[in-house]
């Protein structure tokens, strides 16, 4: 007998309300209903009752609710108890079912069912385990477009696309006689380029969406005194980070999880970057230059006050927000303009003049600027399948350009394969075990 032959069931406390909840689901469930009714139970129905457990003591009284299947969460028959959200007391019913032949759940088990009974993809599947931890309005909503299909619907797409070339191509493999050299004509250049342009559409709003689901990873640097703490402690609303004139105050990194206008960030403070004999302020400087190459954005610091502010040492291939700080000290008004090193923002962390315009730029960075509205969640899987895909895909336009139509199709099959590992079209049960395994219980 499987898994999936047995009941699974889990207890959850619903916090505040004082409600708890036993859920279960598989075969069984409504032999279990009848047993704790003490009649058939009536489909999608609010039937009040007293739990009892199998000496007939009084566990607790509540609701039962059955819901049949194919018409429920998992796809399968799925049984609802509600009670009182003490421990003790929802402890005591999981007893009584698990005693009823139920199995307590793996975490994540009954978002899997759902999978394996197709109510949902599995990136729709994914997006239920980033619609519980979201850490903001924007994660929130990205996750929901994601559970409702959005983001397997754009890749469904581009895998049509997809589709459509290996058809062309295998098409002029099987037909050779013809005068017509189908694998060279332009019409299969052009849309070979745009299967690779939607892609790459879809890879830069994934990326969007990891942001959006994972926040915004962003690291403040600068030399000391450039106003690093300030900066912090504007961002956050109170005074978390200490401050002084003394050059060297910050000596490791400061971490704080903060929303600022419904962006969750993660920003970190890190010692001033400079040239040191001092030992302990060195290996706070060695910290902060690692922590400067993980980062999805670095704030860098600069004192506008002072003329001879140096030039600061950053990793290449980060992106920079270069912030020219204490302009209410250098006369400099508040603005914002691109040049070639990126873009450059002028405002006091003293006065909080200008922190709109990073806040904007920060909404920017994690996704949520112009075009965002259709935002979906994603994670660091999916935008590696993706990265993936592209790569075959370019293998198979140098095939072709070589005329290898044996070996464009097999890269394109690649790159199929491996937009289906998203939504789980390939079978994969080892990638399936890693995903629900990092759910909670209950989901």
């Amino acid at each position: 007998m499987s898994s999936r032959d047995t009941i699974a069931a889990i207890a959850t406390a619903a916090g505040a309300a004082g409600v708890g909840i036993v859920r279960l689901s598989g075969p069984g469930c409504r032999a279990i209903a009848a047993t704790l009714l003490g009649r058939a139970p009536q489909p999608r129905h609010a039937h009040y009752l007293r739990f009892r457990d199998g000496d007939g003591e009084l566990i607790d009284d509540g609701l039962l609710i059955h819901f049949p299947a194919p018409h429920s969460y998992t796809g399968e028959d799925v049984l609802e108890l509600q009670g009182h959200g003490s421990p003790v007391l929802l402890a005591r019913l999981l007893r009584r079912c698990l005693d009823l032949g139920a199995r307590a759940a793996r975490p994540g088990e009954f978002t899997e069912r759902a999978f394996l009974e197709g109510r949902l993809d599995l990136a729709q599947a994914e997006a239920v385990a980033d619609l519980v931890s979201a850490g903001s309005d924007a994660a929130a909503r990205a996750a929901r477009r994601s559970l409702e299909g959005e983001f397997s619907r754009r890749v469904d797409a581009v895998v049509d696309g997809l589709t459509g070339l290996r058809v062309w191509i295998e098409a002029a493999l099987d037909f050779p006689e013809e005068e017509v050299d189908f694998l060279a004509a332009p019409e299969l250049r052009d849309r070979l380029q745009t299967v690779a342009g939607e892609l790459a559409a879809l890879r830069a709003a994934a990326e969007r969406g990891k942001r959006l689901v994972d926040g915004l990873h962003v690291v403040i640097a600068g030399a000391p005194n450039a106003g690093k703490s300030s900066l912090l402690n504007a961002l956050a609303g109170e005074e978390r980070a200490i401050v002084t004139d003394i050059a060297g105050t910050t000596r490791d990194l400061l971490r704080e999880r903060i929303v600022v206008d419904g962006i969750e960030l993660t920003l970190v403070d890190t010692a001033g970057l400079r040239d040191t004999p001092e030992r302990v302020e060195q290996e706070g400087i060695r910290r902060a230059r690692a922590e400067l190459a993980r980062a999805d954005l670095v704030l860098a610091v600069l004192d506008d006050s002072r003329a001879d502010a140096a030039a600061l040492p950053l990793p290449d291939g980060v992106p920079v927000l270069w912030l020219h700080n204490k302009c209410d000290l250098s006369g400099h008004s508040v603005a914002a303009e691109r040049r070639g090193d990126g873009r450059h923002l002028w405002l006091s962390a003293q006065t909080g003049d200008g922190l709109d315009l990073l806040r904007r730029e920060l909404r920017e960075a994690a996704g949520q600027g112009e075009g965002s509205d259709g935002a979906f969640s994603a994670r660091a899987r999916h935008l590696e399948a993706l990265d993936r895909a592209a790569a075959w895909l370019e293998r198979a336009a140098t095939q072709l350009h070589h005329g290898a139509g044996e070996l464009a199709a097999e890269e394109l099959r690649q790159a199929q394969d491996a937009l289906g590992e998203i939504t789980g079209r390939v079978d994969a049960d080892a990638l399936l075990g890693r995903i629900f395994s990092s759910f909670c219980i209950g989901k």
